[in-house]
């Protein structure tokens, strides 16, 4: 039911030396792999609960990773992912988007943490997984997420395969 971190970070090309931000990061579904694949860099893994933050440090101190930094932040406040302007060059966005109320403050807190030309990584519901009826009250479309990232100035680059229950995309930021 639930989509690979590790298959959706190789297709996204995480590289050893770079400077990943994953947003709304929950328990580090995808922090700790990514900092697993940027040994040389450095993963922030934002989120605002702070026992999922508690969640992640044990994970970190169990791997034995020296390279991913919790923060306490609000991915929908423009500084609240209390990153500095333009030092990130990949971010991680899964399964968040459907759940952020202010998106269009969200994708503004993206760019303005991401160097020019930097990535983004989008996964979410898609419309066709069960779990929308059961559990999720919305889903934002693939195209829907596309529209609110292009209208901040993101461009797509490509799908990746995320398997029937998700979408995924690449989304560069042009300015």
């Amino acid at each position: 039911m639930f989509t690979d971190p590790v298959k959706n970070l190789k297709q996204f090309g995480l590289k050893e030396d770079m400077i990943v931000a994953d947003l709304g990061a929950g328990t580090g579904f995808y922090s700790i792999p990514a900092a697993q694949m940027v040994l040389k860099g450095k993963v922030y893994a934002i989120e605002v609960q702070d026992d999922f933050l508690g969640i992640i440090r044990n994970k970190v101190k169990d791997a034995g990773l020296d390279n991913l930094n919790c923060i306490l932040g609000d991915i929908e406040k423009i500084g609240g992912t209390k990153i500095g302007d333009g030092i990130v060059d990949a971010v991680i966005v899964s399964n968040i988007i459907s759940q952020v109320k202010d998106q269009d403050k969200f994708v503004e807190e993206i760019g303005r943490i991401l160097k020019n030309r930097g990535r983004v990584l989008l996964i979410d519901w898609s419309e066709e997984s069960p779990l929308i009826n059961s559990k999720l009250k919305t889903v934002i479309t693939k195209d829907k997420a596309l529209k609110i990232f292009e209208s901040k100035g993101f461009i797509f680059e490509r799908d990746i395969n995320t398997e029937v229950h998700h979408y995924g995309m690449i989304l560069i930021k042009e300015k």
